[in-house]
């Protein structure tokens, strides 16, 4: 065990872990962020997805310490004092989750996405957000909630 410390949302937060321990275990199990989902422990469904400088990243295949340095968004951290921003807000408008497992996933990778990409297509949403698994099959809802964003 060794003291980490990482800028989460903002924040500065420490905590006490092994050394190898992934970004998700660091931030749900010692920092209480239980936006961020485990799926499949392998980088490849995406309901661990946050954002590291900004980028979407897995973190259950993230080292904690690999990223110490480096500003880590989780879904709380995309809210608005206490509230869902504009993009959390159309994905409930569009009620664009059924179990609610994958939107941490699609949130994220999606915020990260529309900060670089202001006017995409329908077909470079659905493209951007191809990599996050939902086994509710609503991905067409959370295209329209991007769209709805956009729109708004």
């Amino acid at each position: 065990m060794s003291q980490l410390t990482l800028q989460v949302n903002g924040k500065k937060r420490a905590l006490e872990a092994d050394d190898d321990i992934p970004l998700l275990y660091a931030l749900r199990d010692a920092l209480g962020m239980h936006g961020t989902k485990f799926g499949c422990g392998l980088g490849q469904c995406g309901a661990c997805t946050v954002h590291i400088d900004g980028q979407a990243m897995r973190s259950c295949v993230t080292p904690a310490k690999a990223v110490a340095s480096r500003n880590i968004t989780t879904l709380e951290g995309l809210s608005v004092n206490g509230k869902p921003n504009k993009l959390q807000q159309a994905f409930i408008d569009e009620q664009a989750a059924q179990c609610g497992y994958c939107l941490n996933g699609m949130l994220m990778t999606a915020s990260a996405f529309l900060a670089k990409n202001k006017n995409p297509t329908d077909a470079q949403i659905a493209d951007a957000l191809a990599g996050n698994l939902c086994r509710c099959g609503t991905h067409q809802r959370f295209v329209a909630a991007v769209r709805r964003y956009l729109s708004a």
